[in-house]
């Protein structure tokens, strides 16, 4: 028989209904199989204990109407959760538990969801692997001593691994769909202002989006309906027409013109990545599509302008832990004194640096050069997309320049850790929605994933492109349980 945490979400929403599970079994499989996950270090908080009560609450007096009945789900410690430890992977939010609810969580309880617990992320979100989180590293299911992508590392290890049957993340520049890549599962970052904002710890204001993480495409659709709304609380919300993503999926997609774009075959790009680029063209041909040779001229500055933008953002939002309202305080003699130790003790070494950079180029002098002119970029990359756009309905790419790497091995040389974003970081400039698939892997048997980006609002496009792809690849994700 299969295990209960093999199974999709979908699948055990159709079960609970059918009565042929309870939620009390669900919650209690994904619990005994957390409890056994230690060395995978993917929980900061763990709610265990109190989800069983809930499922037992459910199961007591049942809701079936609700698209997610009395499912367990563990999500990343960047979403505020009303009296439960909220600590962005800090140590200066190490104490930190939230009175109010993040929007995107308080959509899944409405639906029917249970809080497993907190997942660890880089700190603040700033990172490309789970190293930089105070609680440590987190690992990569597919293979010991491997990273599992970031910012949301945890929850894509957590996925991976059948802790949580789905889960979501936040992407300002990848950190949704890296981790997706890495760790052979499915990753949705939607369109800037699909997803509230509000009760989510924010790192760079004008990129940070909510999105699903999921076994398959099916899953995601259905998550994308049950988080995104329009919510008053966020100012950048956008009030517009929801599709019921997972009802109008299609594998039809005979037609569409998918857009190759020539600025992603990148120099160094390994051979395997490119081999797999190439695979998902024939895979989008044989579902019907016509591929389009396209051009975006002002790809190779994104990184650059991300890279100056995001910190920017950063420094601001950061200057609050002050350890005067909230969070870890440092003892000083003076004001300004507990100001610098607090802050330079309570952040991490990337957080630090992202700060001292954003600061810089907001300073006087340097705001005309750096910042103004990066945000003159940002508009060309936009530009170059809604150019592309005219021409095709979606375009294709690889969703990273390589597979996981190994815990350490780019720790001390962050230009290359940046370069990891290379592919992911002018969909969140251009504030579109791109999803990484899974769909090969390398000589180690490493996933590698394909990132389809789309039309602003037109999730439902790539939702579509994706689910017609996921058949043809038939991609099998291999995890051995090492670490249990």
């Amino acid at each position: 028989m299969t295990e209960i945490t093999d199974l999709t979400l979908n699948e055990i929403v159709t079960n609970i209904k059918k009565k042929k599970i309870s939620s009390t079994e669900v919650t209690k499989s994904f619990v005994e199989r957390s409890e056994k996950s230690k060395k995978l270090n993917v929980y900061i908080t763990e709610n265990f204990s109190s989800a069983i009560e809930q499922a037992k609450k459910f199961d007591e007096n049942p809701n079936y109407e609700l698209k997610l009945p009395g499912i367990p789900i563990a999500v990343k410690d960047l979403f505020c959760t009303d009296g439960i430890k909220t600590t962005a992977g800090s140590k200066i939010l190490n104490n930190f538990i939230p009175t109010y609810e993040s929007t995107v969580t308080q959509n899944i309880w409405d639906q029917g969801g249970i809080l497993l617990g907190k997942l660890n992320c880089d700190e603040f979100a700033m990172g490309s692997s789970n190293e930089t989180s105070f609680f440590g590293n987190v690992q990569n299911p597919i293979g010991e001593n491997l990273v599992p992508g970031g910012s949301s590392g945890g929850s894509s290890a957590a996925l991976a691994a059948n802790l949580t049957p789905v889960t979501i993340g936040t992407d300002t520049g990848g950190s949704i769909r890296q981790p997706a890549s890495f760790t052979g599962t499915v990753g949705l970052k939607p369109t800037y202002g699909s997803c509230s904002r509000f009760g989510i710890v924010a790192f760079a204001s004008s990129l940070d989006q909510a999105g699903p993480m999921t076994k398959n495409v099916k899953d995601c659709a259905t998550l994308l309906e049950v988080i995104s709304s329009f919510d008053k609380k966020d100012s950048t919300s956008i009030d517009f027409k929801r599709n019921n993503y997972s009802s109008e999926l299609t594998k039809n997609i005979k037609g569409k013109k998918i857009g190759i774009p020539k600025e992603y075959r990148v120099d160094g790009m390994p051979l395997e990545i490119e081999s797999l680029w190439s695979k998902g063209i024939e895979y989008i041909k044989n579902c019907g599509a016509e591929i389009i040779d396209i051009s975006l001229p002002h790809t190779k500055y994104a990184l650059p302008t991300y890279y100056i933008v995001a910190p920017a953002e950063a420094s601001s939002n950061l200057a609050r832990y002050d350890g005067v309202k909230y969070g870890f305080r440092s003892l000083g003699e003076n004001l300004i004194d507990m100001y610098e130790k607090t802050r330079s003790e309570g952040f991490g070494e990337e957080v630090k640096r992202r700060i001292m950079i954003g600061t810089y180029v907001l300073s006087s002098g340097y705001y005309d050069a750096y910042y103004l002119k990066a945000q003159k970029v940002r508009q060309l990359i936009k530009k170059d997309f809604d150019d592309a756009y005219k021409k095709v309905d979606a375009i294709l790419t690889p969703s990273t320049p390589s597979s996981a790497f190994k815990i350490a091995e780019k720790t001390n040389d962050p230009v290359s850790m940046y370069l990891n974003d290379i592919f992911t970081v002018p969909v969140n400039l251009a504030g579109l929605p791109g999803i990484s698939l899974p769909a090969g892997v390398d000589k180690n048997g490493y996933p590698l994933g394909l990132q389809i980006i789309g039309k602003p609002f037109d999730e439902q496009s790539i939702l579509n492109i994706a689910y017609s792809m996921e058949e043809k690849i038939n991609f099998k994700n291999k995890i051995t349980n090492w670490w249990m």
